[in-house]
């Protein structure tokens, strides 16, 4: 790996959010692998190899009025992953009780501390979006449930569950570098009971769930809804985030079709997690 040669674009994104939410997302499909988000927008990589002078032809965004996107690209070689993240990565402590950190800072006086390398991977647990994922693991009963992990990202959100005495997790994400990052992060944190699949909800056949975490967008979301629902339990429970206030009331109808209601809301920034039951 140290030997790949990579094509690093740096994205100038106005306004910040949405835009730069929606971009990454874009170029995800497009074959980009990593991400770094900057104060002006977004530094994406791609494998020469996988790399085309066309590769952005299809990316919406760069074409729509409601944004203002400028970039220039480079060729990198022998890229240093660890010293890209750990410039912009510093510990955090969500309710005073969960902390996120990397293997070089210091152990903090929590009740949960999850050690992640999440290299390029989402879910450090800065976003707004993985804050109240935590804190919703954090307020919740796990013990003896099993779980779903949907979209688990560095799988920051399934080690959580299996602290806090989950019987049995899957992790899942159809990104092959979120796919091996979690991987290592389950095994960093001595987890036993965590199973890290590489797909998307096409994978949901007949597993049956207490709980489901889906931290994704509201795209795939509404998309997917029937699939989780077919797997949740009776009396189960469902949590979603990756959306914003705004998108609330089409994410309620969706999980209203299926007889799930939703009780609670977390917010921050605009951001949104809902926690929904299948009564």
């Amino acid at each position: 790996m140290s030997n790949t040669i990579y094509i690093g674009y740096q994205f100038k994104v106005e306004p910040l959010q949405p835009g730069t939410e929606i971009l990454i997302a874009e170029l995800g499909y497009a074959g980009f692998e990593s991400f770094v988000e900057t104060e002006e927008g977004v530094t994406a990589y791609i494998q020469k190899d996988e790399w085309n002078a066309n590769i952005l032809d299809d990316i919406y965004i760069l074409s729509s009025d409601e944004f203002k996107i400028s970039y220039s690209f480079e060729e990198i070689e022998q890229v240093n992953w660890n010293e890209e993240w750990e410039k912009n990565f510093n510990p955090i402590v969500v309710d005073g009780i969960c902390s996120v950190r990397a293997p070089f800072h210091e152990k903090p006086k929590t009740e949960y501390d999850i050690v992640i390398e999440p290299k390029m991977s989402f879910g450090t647990g800065h976003h707004e979006t993985t804050h109240m994922m935590i804190q919703h693991i954090l307020k919740n009963e796990f013990t003896g449930k099993s779980v779903l992990d949907m979209g688990c990202g560095t799988g920051v959100l399934a080690i959580l569950a299996e602290m806090k005495g989950a019987k049995t997790v899957d992790a899942i994400d159809y990104d092959n570098w979120c796919y091996l990052n979690s991987l290592e992060n389950v095994e960093r944190n001595n987890c036993a009971h965590i199973t890290v699949l590489e797909g998307d909800a096409s994978l949901l056949t007949n597993q049956k769930y207490d709980t489901i975490i889906a931290n994704i967008n509201r795209n795939i979301l509404l998309n997917d809804m029937a699939s989780y629902v077919k797997c949740l339990n009776p009396k189960g429970t469902l949590f979603v985030s990756g959306f914003y206030n705004d998108d609330i009331p089409a994410i309620e109808e969706e999980c209203n079709k299926y007889g799930l209601t939703c009780v609670e809301s977390l917010e921050r920034n605009n951001w949104v997690a809902l926690k929904f039951v299948n009564l």
